[in-house]
């Protein structure tokens, strides 16, 4: 390679001129995203069926299709959430599952199921749902002269459809107000004094307004199409239609009832500022960009506004574009700046720009070149990527610094330029490589790992990986090229000697450490291995662990809940009161709020997947803090939590992920503790749940403490008695029916259309009892049940009484459960987690058949930190064994190792001494840190075994070689801290996040450093103190003493 390159150096730079034209282009083009893609096996099922219970979903659907499931390959997991009108089930797969079969295989069961569903049952929607399916911002439709059904019908009919020609965007149904729909409002008193039922309208208006097919009659030689106005032509006609003659009187709609063209029953607001709104949920598909859907959504927005009245206004609010765009310009900020000054650390040590110049131009190649396989491997910019190309950087120098100065010293050994170039570039190669296949060692477990492990940590491996070959290839080929170019030989020929100056000085004073430790090698080695250890022992103990760095950044998401069953309208007022204790808590400085108040209308199952509200009693808050608010988040949270109870004490809080970064890793759940307590009984579960929450309530870190289901939901239970039934000559479908007709709707029990011929979009009609008319159980009793009868009444037939019963019904498999919630408050995940299992622990054993399970982000949290560090003991196992089938010698593989315990100590330490946490980020520093400590030690051991061989002394060798090998570690190592000093600091956008990463490598090149230069001689000269010079090939020719011909 190097031959080649020297031979036909034109070649050479028209091919690297190439690859920085492709890459050019791939970071053009590339996806731009906060994380990478998750790829998460997950498939929902979503049943909708307005009016049934939580029991009923549960019994009628759930439980049916969670069995028929079973047949489907590759499930890991099955759940099931229950509420009035809607059965909400996920399925978890085994890692790669097929989804596509799986999809198709779901599919098949549903339709198998529908056969057991009761009648008028829609089909179930199945959903491939990833996690990284989150929205990524808010169309808000406001208009200060039309209704919220206007505006809904508007962004529904009109702006829905157009997402269709967005690539990589889809979105829910407009969140806000219900479906229009034509609504019949029946008087009770006006159909008691027409002897009518409301039963009698429903006929009346299914008979009056109906689909027939047109037919076609041939006259001539023309062929017309017969059309008959079956269906009524507008909303006015309504109030014509016949219910019953009575005489000479004929009884019209307009007599018994108000017709208008309204909505369904309102079940839910949206408030944007305050304000009544309608806003739509922004979501990319996994595979798309979010700033490349965000930006093609805004352009749009003129030709959105054509399309609506000029009444209406439409905006884009909760922008999480801008929380990529800073992130991946901190990122790339801090690696510019880091690669500024790793070019001025190797002037100052090289003390020739010339030579520095051929440093630096190596580090865009590589970067650039690194976007370009990364492209190609189908991987986006993001925060990992980012990250493992900023944290390559200073290895980046590695690589090209060593052959800098490697050709200084053949050019100060009078050599002309060409041939110290060859000498110097040959001598080095294969050490080189055995560096970059050490260094691609530690990451080679990303491959092997699972979940979301794998996918945070693959992509900043190969970012790293790429990176490292394309510098490896690079200093190979390029680098002597330039060099050739650039260096004056003339400025070597008398360089001064170097013993003179001040590393001189550092190396002698080295040298003479290691003479006084050498004849006491074996109880230094051994102090250092027990005080590294050990230390990293106690570190591991002592420090917090998190799944991800914690990130102050200026959002918050709140869930509110009043008691069971609270009304709509005075949950909208609690929430309303609690935005103004927001307001007034951050004074003023507030962008934005959003909230969600009520029940995803049945009609809208899927939106469930993104705001998940069991009943009116609960709303969502979102809240977008403005530039100037420079406090921090969670105490602000903490500050919230006190100010609301104050004036809200019936209240339960629970704040809840927002950043796109916290909602992916959360995986759905909506606090960082979640305990699954699962049994067959769901009142002995509230029992053992509810002294799990008195239990969890007196830790001191824990807040938000409370069970996530309404359990106690408010009933009106009504007993029919079918014998009296029977007696006055009804039915229990007739009373049922009649119950109906006055609490509900006839939406879900006698289907009826209407086509609005201006915008061709069908709606559905329906006869209902206004809501304010029924406000008392006695109205209730009072009802008769035969049209033109004062008797019976509904007490006649049947009791009533007022109770409870849970209003969410959740199952996993054989057994329903209830979540216990809460959240933390300046405390790691990992230590919340083990408080959390002692206060399971102290209740003592469930009773029979019934767990109590720590799930959500804590058993991830698990998952994660038992991959990373299985990952990190494979990655030595790996390194081991190829310098053991290098050096053919297990003994200097020990030798080369023995440095990765300061790596661990001096991580931790420096992560421990900043307040950091052993997150994902950091973890990759310290496996970082392992794969340079190897390659500095390798330095040392390699030229240590070829001086052993030439003195026949290894103590002699060891410690020469730690003084020639002093200068290029030092340069590189330093290079590559001050490299990471920009992203240690954490300054940027995303500098909570990556920060860890930086302190972790900083620390442990720190430690490995000085473990590289005093202990790894030690170790050698110990290990290899009684060992021959003898080869140990076992061919008969190969018996003279071995050489090694490569030294690095």
């Amino acid at each position: 390679m190097i031959r080649a390159a020297l031979k036909r150096p034109i070649t050479i730079l028209v091919m690297f001129m190439g690859l920085l034209l492709f890459s050019v282009m791939a970071v053009r083009s590339i996806p731009v995203d906060i994380f990478p893609q998750l790829n998460l096996p997950v498939i929902y099922v979503i049943e909708q069926y307005g009016g049934m219970s939580a029991r009923q979903m549960e019994g009628f659907f759930a439980t049916r299709m969670q069995d028929q499931f079973l047949y489907v390959n590759g499930v890991k997991n099955i759940e099931s959430k229950n509420i009035q009108g809607l059965s909400l089930i996920k399925l978890t797969f085994y890692e790669n599952t097929d989804m596509a079969e799986a999809s198709a295989q779901v599919a098949l069961q549903v339709n198998r199921t529908m056969a057991f569903f009761p009648p008028g049952a829609l089909p179930p929607q199945v959903i491939r749902f990833d996690a990284s399916s989150l929205p990524v911002g808010e169309l808000v439709f406001s208009s200060k002269t039309r209704t919220l059904a206007d505006i809904f019908d508007l962004a529904m009919t009109r702006i829905r459809p157009l997402f269709a020609t967005i690539p990589g965007l889809t979105a829910p149904p407009p969140f806000g107000s219900n479906a229009r729909t034509m609504v019949i409002n029946v008087d009770p008193q006006k159909l008691q004094a027409f002897n009518l039922s409301a039963d009698q309208v429903v006929n009346a208006i299914t008979r009056n307004n109906t689909m027939t097919p047109s037919g076609n009659l041939r006259m001539g030689k023309i062929m017309y199409v017969t059309s008959v106005n079956s269906l009524e032509d507008s909303v006015r006609n309504f109030d014509d239609i016949p219910i019953q003659s009575q005489g000479a009187a004929t009884v019209y709609v307009r007599d018994v009832a108000k017709v208008e063209d309204g909505t369904d029953v309102t079940v839910d607001y949206s408030l944007v500022n305050g304000k009544r709104s309608v806003y739509m949920p922004i979501v990319k598909t996994p595979d798309a960009s979010t700033l490349t859907v965000v930006n093609t959504l805004k352009e749009r927005i003129p030709e959105m506004k054509s399309l609506l009245p000029a009444d209406v206004e439409v905006s884009y609010k909760f922008d999480q574009s801008v929380f990529v765009i800073n992130a991946a310009k901190s990122l790339m900020t801090e690696g510019i700046l880091g690669a500024i000054l790793t070019g001025l650390t190797v002037l100052l040590f090289l003390r020739d720009w010339r030579s520095s110049l051929v440093v630096i131009i190596t580090i865009p190649i590589a970067i650039l070149g690194a976007v370009f396989f990364l492209h190609l491997c189908g991987q986006t910019i993001n925060i990992m990527t980012l990250s493992g190309l900023s944290l390559a950087i200073g290895i980046l120098v590695d690589e090209s610094t060593v052959t800098i100065e490697n050709i200084h010293q053949h050019l100060e050994m009078g050599k002309s330029k060409q041939l110290a170039i060859w000498n110097a570039c040959q001598e080095i190669a294969f050490p080189k490589l055995l560096i970059l296949l050490c260094i691609l060692a530690v990451f080679a477990p990303a491959f092997v790992m699972n979940g979301v492990p794998k996918a945070m940590f693959l992509p900043l491996s190969l970012s790293i990986g790429f990176a490292m070959i394309v510098s490896f290839l690079s200093s190979q080929t390029i680098v002597p090229v330039i060099s050739n170019w650039l260096l004056r030989e003339e400025m070597y020929r008398h360089a001064h000697k170097e013993e003179n100056d001040y590393f001189g000085i550092v190396k002698q004073a080295l040298a003479d450490r290691l003479k006084k430790w050498m004849p006491r090698r074996k109880l230094v080695v051994m102090i250092y291995l027990a005080f590294t250890l050990t230390g990293a022992g106690l570190c591991l103990v002592i420090i917090g662990k998190d799944l991800l760095p914690k990130n102050n950044v200026g959002q918050l998401q709140l869930r509110l809940r009043e008691p069971d069953g609270t009304r709509l309208e005075v949950t909208e007022r609690a929430t309303k009161g609690v935005l103004d204790i927001l307001d007034s808590t951050v004074d003023h400085h507030i962008d934005v709020t959003s909230a969600y108040v009520g029940l995803v209308p049945s009609s809208f199952g899927t939106s469930n997947l993104y705001i998940f509200n069991s009943g009116t009693h609960e709303a969502v808050i979102q809240v977008n803090l403005d530039d100037h608010f420079k406090g921090n988040v969670e105490e602000l949270k903490d500050q919230l939590r006190k100010n609301i109870l104050a004036r809200y004490p019936e209240l339960h809080l629970s704040f809840e992920p927002i950043e796109l970064t916290e909602k992916i890793m959360s995986q759905g759940a909506s606090t960082p503790i979640e305990v699954r307590v699962a049994g067959k009984n769901i009142e002995n579960i509230e029992q053992y749940a509810d002294r799990l929450v008195d239990t969890l309530s007196h830790i001191s870190f824990l807040r938000d403490v409370q069970i996530a289901q309404p359990l106690k939901f408010p009933v009106v239970n009504i007993a029919a008695d079918r014998q009296r039934i029977a007696m006055m000559g009804l039915n229990l479908r007739d009373v049922s029916k009649s119950i109906t007709d006055l609490t509900s709707s006839s939406r879900f029990t006698d289907k009826n259309l209407w086509l609005d011929n201006r915008n061709s979009y069908t709606y559905q009609t329906q006869v209902e009892v206004p809501e304010y008319m029924m406000t008392s159980l006695e109205q209730l009793r009072n009802a008769p049940l035969v049209a033109g009868q004062v008797r019976p009444i509904l007490s006649d037939v049947a009791s009533l009484r007022i109770d409870t019963l849970p209003g969410e019904y959740d199952r996993a498999g054989p057994r329903r459960f209830v979540t216990v919630s809460a959240n933390i408050y300046k405390k790691d995940l990992g230590a919340a987690t083990n408080a959390v299992q002692k206060a399971i622990n102290s209740l003592g054993t469930p009773p029979s058949g019934m767990v109590a399970q720590i799930k959500g982000m804590s058993s991830l949290l698990t998952e994660t930190l038992d991959s990373l560090q299985s990952g990190l003991l494979a990655a030595i196992i790996v390194i081991l064994l190829l310098l053991a089938a290098n050096y053919q010698s297990f003994g200097m593989a020990i030798s080369v190792l023995s440095t990765v315990p300061a790596v661990l100590i001096g991580s931790m330490t420096l992560l421990l001494a900043t307040g950091a946490t052993l997150n994902l980020q950091s973890y990759m520093g310290i496996i970082m840190s392992i794969g340079v400590s190897v390659a500095n030690a390798l330095l040392i051991v390699t030229n240590a075994e070829h001086l052993r061989l030439e003195y026949k002394d290894p103590f002699k060798a060891a410690i020469a070689s730690a003084s020639m090998r002093f200068r290029p570690i030092l340069m590189t190592t330093l290079a590559m801290i001050v490299g990471m000093i920009p992203m240690a600091s954490g300054l940027g956008e995303s500098g909570d996040q990556t920060a860890p990463l930086g302190r972790a490598v900083i620390g442990g090149l720190i430690a490995s450093t000085f473990s590289a230069l005093l202990i790894i001689p030690l170790v050698f000269g110990w290990i290899q103190q009684k060992k021959t010079f003898a080869s140990v090939s076992l061919l008969p020719e190969d018996e003279e003493p071995m050489a090694l011909t490569l030294t690095a």
